[in-house]
């Protein structure tokens, strides 16, 4: 007996032409389900290139709203801003976090001021204003944690005052996001937003962001508060716990090698998930398609599309721009 002959199902049907495999496709990925990150530095005029992450630039506030300006007739409503500061505005316990005028903060309320209508999401950690490098306070060789959260509290509320929409606890202090939600109630913050980094994992993928930051530890690494990759049950204990104190949103970070992680938490939460498609995934594609070793366009399609099929509701790439100049 011929087999196929007889074969009333041929899934290949489904296959046949563009039109059709749009009519049954599954999973797609809008403009509005993008979070473009974006690096600020001091002064003006400025538009420096990261060189480990080909077509990424650092800003200077005014460059930065004319950036800001071009991706919002792209469709991109929503930014996630990360400060690169210099040497010696850094100190051991990050006082320029919470300085009101500091440039970070100012730029936040310009962008604000001048586009109101956009979602703004920062970052709550240590690291970019810490001469140690590291996400929380550090003594003789520690990372404290009860220590950093007053650190983070203070400049969760600079933030706020800024006119935030959404802070990104990215420390992975414990107790940070319920710390965070209380001062921000108590203050009249509430209806700032926390999307915690509840998962996010010590990974190899992170170089070319702190290229960009000049933001590495100056010693050891940040395995005693980032986790461990060959850990999947340990994000349901971080879920839960972010969850009861009082998240809005759980992220996932990196992106690419937890697409595990993000599906085990989008089964078992009612929150929306995010996924942070990271420097390092973001450059090495850019590497290998520079080299004509793959497309970059089709495998910056397949990656996004991976990440939203996986769970995630909202994903942060650095693909952002070039997503949508395919109008998507």
């Amino acid at each position: 007996m011929n087999y196929l002959n007889n074969m009333q199902r041929r899934p290949r049907r489904n296959r046949k032409s563009e039109v059709v495999r749009s009519l049954v496709e599954e999973t797609s990925v809008s403009v509005k389900d993008l979070i473009l990150p974006l690096f600020l530095v001091s002064g003006t005029g400025k538009k420096v290139a990261v060189d480990s992450m080909p077509g990424i630039f650092r800003y200077s506030i005014d460059t930065m709203l004319s950036e800001i300006e071009s991706c919002l007739k792209l469709g991109i409503s929503s930014f996630d801003v990360f400060p690169a500061y210099p040497e010696e505005l850094k100190d051991a316990k990050a006082s320029e976090s919470f300085n009101p005028e500091t440039f970070y903060l100012k730029a936040l309320r310009e962008i604000k001021k001048q586009f109101p209508e956009v979602c703004l999401m920062s970052d709550v950690a240590m690291d970019p204003y810490s001469s140690d490098g590291h996400d929380g306070i550090v003594k003789d060789g520690k990372v404290l944690n009860d220590e950093t959260l007053e650190v983070l509290g203070r400049m969760s509320l600079a933030q706020a005052d800024a006119g935030v929409d959404i802070l990104g606890p990215s420390d992975m202090m414990d107790g940070r996001v319920g710390y965070i939600r209380d001062l921000l109630d108590e203050h009249g913050f509430t209806d700032t937003s926390i999307m915690s980094y509840t998962a996010k994992y010590a990974s190899a993928f992170y170089g070319p962001f702190r290229d960009a930051l000049d933001s590495a530890p100056k010693f050891g690494d940040k395995k005693t508060y980032q986790m461990d990759y060959a850990n999947s049950k340990e994000a349901l204990i971080e879920a839960d716990l972010d969850m009861e104190e009082g998240a809005d949103f759980l992220m996932v970070k990196p992106a690419l090698s937890y697409l595990d992680i993000i599906k085990l938490l989008s089964d078992n939460y009612p929150l929306p998930i995010a996924a942070y498609n990271v420097s390092g995934e973001y450059s090495m594609v850019k590497a290998a398609a520079e080299r004509g070793w793959l497309d970059g366009e089709r495998a910056m399609l397949e990656i996004l599309t991976s990440i939203k099929r996986s769970g995630a509701k909202i994903i942060l790439t650095y693909f952002a721009k070039e997503y949508a100049q395919l109008g998507r």
